[in-house]
């Protein structure tokens, strides 16, 4: 397939949809941003694109939580139209709160409890404000297309809500075994540990999950904020030794496609 075009879902509060559009330009794909309402009147406008993402920000200012009225919209008018979406065998990314709206829609991590309802949620982070840092991603699965396989990642964080946690022991070891959990927050050596490697405090240092298929991927750390050398804190020190580890996550998703789909 020769042309990829992605779609960034916009929403009143969502502000890094520019940035995400130009990423996934920069990986070779047609980015539009479009927003939500125009996709829940016409639902067929789906079916124009490959790539769907939710970027980061405060959707309808995080009122509620983090996520959840966007999220709701989702549920309300967008399950089937994504349902195809996804059995068609594109892709969709979420990216902070993208993210979060994908984990309160119940895209991610792709399984219920009997009862029907997600046992993940993402909430308030342990210190108790915004983090604004930067962070290291190990992978943790090879089955998501979105992700290079052993290749960690210095990326930016910056939110407020991004503590992943579940709701027993049970969903942990669930997630854990059948490779749901996409990264986990270690330092530069790879090594996981508390505050400030793990920003929030999500269980298991957990940064990012995917669904049974790999075609979905969910993370809090933003891949768009770092997409040029010159965006990493310690550029000039390191020069050309920095890789812009943001533009892994939208390449592998273009170049996926290409060959797939």
């Amino acid at each position: 397939m020769n042309v990829i075009k992605a779609v960034v879902l916009r929403a009143a509060g969502i502000n890094c949809d520019m940035e995400t559009e130009f990423a996934l330009e920069m990986a070779g794909a047609q980015a539009q941003s479009i927003h939500i309402n125009r996709i829940i009147e016409n639902k067929k406008l789906l079916d124009e694109y490959q790539i769907l993402v939710f970027p980061g920000g405060f959707s309808y200012g995080d009122d509620v939580a983090a996520g959840k009225i966007l999220a709701n919209q989702i549920i309300h008018h967008l399950t089937e139209p994504l349902r195809k979406f996804i059995e068609a065998g594109k892709l969709i990314l979420g990216i902070c709160n993208g993210f979060q709206v994908m984990v309160k829609a119940g895209l991610l991590p792709g399984f219920e409890s009997s009862n029907g309802q997600s046992n993940i949620t993402i909430t308030c982070n342990d210190s108790g404000k915004y983090e604004d840092r930067w962070v290291y991603l190990s992978p943790q699965t090879d089955r998501c297309v979105f992700i290079e396989a052993g290749r960690r990642i210095h990326l930016p964080v910056a939110h407020g809500e991004g503590k992943i946690v579940t709701k027993d022991q049970a969903t942990l070891e669930k997630l854990k075994n059948d490779g749901h959990i996409a990264f986990k927050y270690v330092d530069k050596d790879g090594n996981e540990g508390p505050f400030p490697i793990n920003p929030n405090g999500s269980v298991d240092s957990i940064a990012g999950l995917t669904d049974t298929t790999g075609r979905l991927l969910g993370l809090m750390p933003h891949p768009e904020r770092f997409i040029r050398p010159t965006q990493h804190p310690q550029w000039t020190r390191l020069k050309d030794k920095v890789d812009a580890d943001g533009m892994t996550i939208f390449n592998n998703a273009v170049k996926y496609l290409r060959e797939h789909f």
